[in-house]
């Protein structure tokens, strides 16, 4: 690399001697006698040191997957007899014959007495569910549920917000070998109604509204347009949140939640599962087609989210919550650290509020130790006037996650000068498809200012140029060359696997293309720049938006961006601070940097204001539906409306469009 990078931070021997993975480590050499290193001292040592655990993790996987398997205990009820036939994507089995259940291994790192899941609103209101109110709960909903002839493969579906309720309710349904399809209640009901639909749910648990900017959002109608339009419901349980009461109509039974879940006495049981049997069902963004339907396994997401907390290095001390949403992720990414005995947290409101305050303000009164956020959030506050290191105490805090989208240097730096400066961030990059990432943290290594510290054990991550090369310090598509336990087992209704090898493995026969554009460093460290089917390509050379964003947001006069190339022009919009109007002057101030700082290929060729940049649910800019547009799809083919987060924005965005149209259009 031409320029010299910064270290942001380096792990003190404190947190290298009690890290997961120097444990997992020395256990390795004690019952294997591999002989891997980690230097306490010197973190610089760790980059050579973590690079050949990580090279044998994905050169030996079956080694690789089955001491993580015996580090952590997996309870099978029989033992399995391959751990991985056939070696292709898709259609990988992973330790095929093995019995077990998620739910299982959830409970077996319970703190009896201690909270287990706590719940903040905006309002000011917090509940909370210990191990034991937890474990007695999920048994009384699992026994309810078989009463009701939920059985093992029936689909259980759950409208929610951040209520410490849908928890229960995917362990519950977890627990008989039922699956869970759970959305967020923010979605759109028709968006909903697409999703289960797909799936045919026997029981609907739905929340009865959750507050936001101070509104408070009734869900009532909302349910009933579901339960009309999804025909296999049977049954719906309300989760009582902004009422006392449940009084709801339906031509369905309803239930109070209450009601259901207040026996007391009664056993937990858990169904043992074949190891790639269904455990979830999660929903891509779905923005610009029908969302895909993506079916994890109850063994491929434990050994997962029990590799992830070696990165993520999650402790039975730890308090831990995501910026996110019921119908992303990194709401079940949250409930995994559950497995390590770990307390989350869901915060229901809006973040933004009070000048960004809300999750700094949880911090300091939870003792947050690990805070999860996105980039668009990060890059949102370095605009406002907030200081949460010297609004707030964040004595607790020790780790910062980041996703959604690629955080930019600007907003690593903004963490370390005005949130605290001995934290440890660790920005992490994967999808819906893995329920995990492929690259992110790792705490016996340095954080280097914009770049992910490494290539996540076990996952053969990869960058490959366009003739399908891999390449190093050259910016390519990430790829990833194996299987992996936690890839999809299948899409819900592709019984071929059409749908899932077009997904993924049309670009590179055999090898997963993930739409990623990114940088692998000679220190094994990762840049990733942005979507690759929203790249620029300028006189033969490639940069990602993010490259973009990055100099147009570092302006103070800009509060986000959104750039797009069609017919070899380079579209830029621009939302301002309020009150800021796009002058000629403005416009030859933002070329000007993107000249200076990215070179002449990169001036835009039209600047356009708009009153705010369009999101998808989980925080990604939607440069492609907003492509598509400017090439004559309709918008009905080119956007799924209801998958967007805000879409009073992609429609301003449209009609800011219009009077350029024609020109941006001419060859």
């Amino acid at each position: 690399m031409a320029e010299k990078v910064r270290i942001l931070w380096q792990p003190n021997q404190d947190v290298i001697r009690s890290s997961n993975i120097l444990r997992f480590v020395n256990w390795l050499d004690e019952v294997f006698g591999f002989g891997f290193e980690v230097s306490v001292d010197d973190p610089l040592r760790n980059v050579g040191n973590y690079d050949r655990l990580w090279r044998w993790s994905v050169e030996d996987l079956e080694g690789f997957w089955v001491s993580v398997w015996r580090y952590f205990g997996v309870v099978s009820h029989s033992p399995y007899t391959k751990v991985l036939e056939p070696r292709t994507m898709p259609g990988a089995r992973w330790f095929i014959g093995s019995r077990l259940n998620y739910a299982e291994h959830v409970f077996k790192a319970a703190r009896w007495g201690e909270e287990a899941v706590v719940y903040v609103r905006e309002d000011g209101l917090r509940r909370s569910l210990t191990w034991d109110q937890l474990y007695r709960e999920v048994a009384a909903l699992a026994d309810w549920l078989r009463s009701v002839g939920v059985n093992r493969g029936d689909r259980v579906a759950a409208y929610v917000s951040q209520v410490p309720e849908a928890v229960v309710a995917l362990l519950a349904t977890a627990s008989i070998g039922a699956i869970w399809v759970g959305v967020g209640a923010e979605l759109a009901p028709r968006a909903a109604i697409d999703r289960f639909n797909m799936l045919q749910p026997k029981v609907l648990i739905a929340v009865d509204g959750y507050p936001y900017r101070g509104k408070v959002f009734d869900k009532y109608g909302d349910i009933k347009q579901i339960v009309d339009s999804v025909k296999s419901i049977e049954r719906v349980v309300v989760v009582p949140n902004m009422r006392d009461s449940v009084e709801l109509s339906l031509g369905k039974p309803v239930h109070d939640w209450r009601e259901v879940t207040g026996r007391r006495g009664v056993g937990l049981f858990f169904e043992p599962m074949e190891f790639n049997e269904p455990l979830w069902v999660l929903f891509t963004s779905g923005t610009t087609g029908i969302p895909k339907p993506v079916v994890h396994s109850h063994g491929g997401v434990l050994l997962e989210a029990y590799k992830v907390g070696l990165h993520m290095d999650y402790k039975p001390s730890d308090k831990f919550t995501w910026y996110t949403t019921p119908s992303w992720m990194m709401w079940n990414f949250t409930v995994d650290a559950l497995l390590f005995g770990t307390t989350i947290l869901f915060y229901d409101g809006d973040p933004t509020a009070r000048n960004f305050e809300p999750y700094w303000e949880i911090t300091e009164k939870e003792g947050l130790t690990i805070l999860g956020l996105s980039a668009p959030y990060i890059h949102a506050a370095m605009k406002s006037t907030i200081e949460p290191g010297r609004q707030f105490n964040l004595k607790t805090l020790r780790e910062i996650g980041s996703t959604a989208a690629p955080l930019s240097p600007q907003g690593f730096e903004w963490v370390y000068e005005k949130v605290k400066e001995d934290v440890w961030l660790a920005p992490i990059s994967g999808g819906t498809d893995v329920v995990s990432a492929f690259v992110g943290g790792c705490p016996i290594l340095p954080v280097w200012e914009g770049e992910m510290q490494c290539r996540w054990l076990g996952a053969a991550v990869n960058v490959y140029n366009e003739e399908g090369k891999p390449v190093v310090n050259e910016v390519g598509e990430l790829v990833i060359e194996k299987p992996m336990p936690s890839m999809p087992i299948y899409f819900w209704n592709d019984p071929d696997y059409n749908w899932y090898r077009e997904s993924y493995f049309s670009m590179f026969p055999g090898v997963w293309r993930h739409g990623d554009w990114a940088l692998i460093t000679d220190r094994g460290t990762v840049i990733i720049s942005g979507r690759s089917d929203s790249t620029i390509k300028r006189k033969g050379i490639r940069i990602g938006t993010l490259d973009i964003y990055k100099v147009v947001e570092s302006l103070p006069e800009v509060v986000g961006s959104l750039a797009v190339e069609v017919k070899n022009k380079l579209i830029l919009f621009v939302a301002l601070r309020p009150g800021l109007q796009l002058t000629e002057e403005l416009k030859k101030k933002i070329n000007d940097a993107l000249r200076s700082q990215l070179g002449p290929y990169y001036i835009a060729d039209y600047i356009i204001q708009v009153p705010d940049i369009p999101m998808t649910r989980n925080y990604k800019k939607l440069e492609v539906p907003i492509k598509k547009v400017l090439m004559g799809w309709p918008i009905d083919k080119a956007v799924n409306i209801n998958a967007v987060l805000n879409p009073e924005a992609f429609y301003a965005v449209i009609e800011a469009l219009k009077p350029y149209m024609d020109e941006i259009m001419k060859e």
